[in-house]
């Protein structure tokens, strides 16, 4: 067992323990996956047969490496087979294949994706954009909520609909026997939940059980570990509640405060940090010290001191990334390895301005887990309209554009319209024919969007922004905000450009696409949540404001937490960037910067202390019409709505917040 010797006494007392249930909180930085690999390991080495032991993790890759990590310690040892390291799905997809004949379903199944699961949606109700549908449903499954209940808990008209989209939804699977994603988990845990001695039999097959990343499982996952470890308590989870981020895909952080309670587990906190020097960490330290639904822990940095945090503080945004670019060129020049840069920020939308900068600069780089600004769905079709401007015989535009917004033109009307039209651009032939082969109010609409597009080309590159808005609606076309946002951010900047005309800026974004030839090492630019779990050399975070980060109307503390992952990815240098003015709602307003400078400690001033909020939270007292006045003992998720328990003089009932007021 010579592997323990490479662990920090901490991390060997969490590596040892073996019986009852046990939270390994570990900071950023602390080797959380070290130790569990080596837990993993110290079992096997135990004489623990592989096949009583089962490790849940949320991705493939950090399953293989974490079973290759564990068995290169046990090398030289037989062991028979290798243990089951799988994602939550995987193992759900494994139990159904066994199990799903006890719900009267058939084993020959067929997994959905996302895009199959679209295509359904879009069969059965074009009511509603089919992503804000399948993200709902999603939601609904894993807060455990049958058609029927999401119907009940429905206070307008959309959800109630959405509510019979979700049943023919549901039946549709069932009828052509599918599965999608979520259904491997809440299918899992309702065969477990009524049969009782399956459930005896899959808990003592799995007697060790590890979960890594705990603080982003959501309800079902929950359930499901319950029921799983329903004859032992042999349970061990690895997490950091002060790095959970993902509260909008329904991870919910009370499951790693609560697991210490729900499990009778023992704690053990991993805080001495091997990625960051001090000046880092006690910034991270500082900042997260604010949020009150936490554990609690403090980061020691292994490294020791480095260089002071830096503060950048511009103008704008143009001026940001001008000034940041410069510095990444500075230190691709004294020899630092591209990759080991990151640019970090919260909203997609302040990509763009920072991946101008890099190209005005030469920096090649890569936008990681995520589209291009240019190469975005909406930024291409607002493109498309520029390009009909200056080019009305862009036919490939004019089909791109012509019915986005939706104005009733289909498939079948643009298809009579190209056999027709010859040689001509679809323009032209709208222009100059009465267009008798298609339906009245097609021909209408038709004839009022191509006069539409002759007014707005007389019009000056500063003019379009407001005119495209007010006669299209094109950000408000988009149920998406990141997409409304981006349009604005893309308004704004034609109206930077205003010495330019329509198809000079055109030709400038043309010389865009350049960029994307090179293969060389580059850069790495990403949001804050895509960084999870990687670590950079030189760090910079721009769009350190009021409004952008934390962004209005928030959960501040889940956004707090995202600032202590980004500060925590840094392992030498970091710099943090904030402006005075940015494009909000295409114009340019002022900004405050950000609070989280002042709480981290490194700007002076006075914290912004937050409004007294009308929201409700734990330990609020509410008042509901039937029952009267009431405690709030906890909050959680139902489908979109908030669903609250509450102590009503003893009586403790979930009732849907929006049926309650705070007193």
């Amino acid at each position: 067992m010579k592997f323990l010797d490479e662990l920090n006494d901490v991390q060997k007392e969490a590596a040892t323990h073996i019986d009852g249930a046990l939270l390994i909180l570990a900071g950023a930085g602390s080797g959380k996956t070290k130790t569990i690999t080596t837990r993993l390991a110290y079992l096997l080495s135990l004489g623990i047969d592989p096949a009583n032991t089962l490790t849940l993790t949320f991705t493939n890759k950090a399953a293989n490496e974490m079973r290759e990590r564990a068995l290169s310690l046990l090398e030289g040892q037989n062991i028979p087979h290798p243990p089951l390291l799988s994602t939550f799905h995987k193992f759900g997809l494994m139990f159904l294949k066994l199990y799903i004949h006890l719900i009267n379903r058939d084993n020959n199944f067929v997994i959905i994706d996302s895009d199959d699961q679209r295509k359904i949606i879009k069969q059965i109700s074009s009511d509603l954009p089919p992503n804000f549908i399948s993200k709902e449903i999603s939601k609904y499954k894993n807060s455990f909520l049958t058609p029927d209940e999401v119907y009940a808990l429905a206070t307008d008209s959309v959800y109630k609909n959405l509510a019979h989209i979700y049943e023919k939804y549901q039946n549709y699977l069932l009828e052509n026997n599918l599965v999608d994603f979520d259904d491997l988990l809440l299918l899992t845990y309702k065969i477990l939940n009524e049969n009782d001695d399956l459930a005896d039999e899959i808990s003592d097959k799995y007697q060790y059980i590890m979960v890594d990343e705990y603080q982003d499982t959501n309800e079902i996952q929950l359930l499901l570990l319950k029921r799983l470890c329903k004859n032992h308590n042999n349970i061990c989870v690895v997490g950091d509640d002060d790095q959970s981020i993902y509260g909008f895909r329904g991870a919910n952080h009370k499951n790693i405060l609560d697991f210490e309670k729900d499990f009778n587990a023992k704690v053990i906190k991993l805080e001495i940090n091997y990625r960051s020097t001090n000046q880092i960490l006690n910034a991270a330290n500082n900042l997260i010290s604010f949020n009150k639904n936490r554990y609690g822990k403090k980061l020691i940095s292994a490294r020791g001191d480095g260089k002071d945090i830096e503060i950048l503080r511009n103008y704008n945004e143009i001026a940001e990334a001008e000034m940041i670019a410069k510095k990444i060129r500075d230190l691709i020049n004294q020899g630092v390895d591209p990759k080991e840069i990151a640019v970090l920020y919260r909203i997609n939308a302040l990509s763009r301005s920072i991946e101008d900068g890099l190209r005005n600069y030469g920096i090649p780089y890569k936008l990681v887990g995520g589209m291009k600004f240019y190469e975005r769905e909406e930024i291409k079709d607002l493109i498309s309209y520029l390009r009909l401007l200056v080019n009305p015989h862009d036919d490939y535009s004019f089909k791109r554009v012509v019915n986005k917004p939706r104005r009733g033109i289909g498939k079948a009307t643009i298809a009579k319209i190209e056999e027709a039209k010859g040689d001509k651009s679809f323009i032209e032939y709208i222009k100059e024919n009465d267009l008798s082969i298609i339906s009245k109010k097609a021909a209408k609409t038709l004839k009022d969007f191509v006069n539409t597009l002759e007014l707005l080309s007389k019009m000056s590159l500063d003019e379009l922004p407001e005119n495209l808005e007010e006669i299209f609606e094109l950000s408000k076309s988009y149920k998406d905000e990141d997409k409304a946002r981006n349009i604005e951010e893309f308004y704004g900047m034609m109206r930077e450009r205003s010495d330019l005309n329509i198809r000079e800026f055109l030709n400038e974004l043309s010389l865009e696409t350049d960029q994307d030839k090179i293969t060389m090492d580059m850069i790495n630019v990403m949001t804050i949540h895509a960084s999870k779990g990687l670590e950079f050399d030189h760090l910079f975070v721009i769009g350190m404001e009021e409004g952008f980060f934390p962004l209005n109307d928030a959960d501040i503390e889940e956004e707090r937490r995202l600032a202590y992952v980004a500060i925590t990815r840094a392992r030498k240098d970091l710099t943090l960037s904030y402006v005075e003015s940015r494009y909000i709602h295409g114009k340019r307003s002022p900004v405050n910067k950000s609070r989280f400078l002042t709480e981290a400690g490194l700007i002076k001033g006075e914290r912004v202390e937050l409004k007294e909020s009308s929201a409700i939270k734990t330990g609020s007292l509410v008042k509901h019409k039937v029952f009267g006045t009431g405690r709030v003992l906890g909050i959680n998720k139902a489908g979109n709505k908030t669903k609250l328990k509450i102590d009503f003089g003893g009586s403790v009932r979930e009732i849907l917040s929006d049926f309650v007021e705070k007193v």
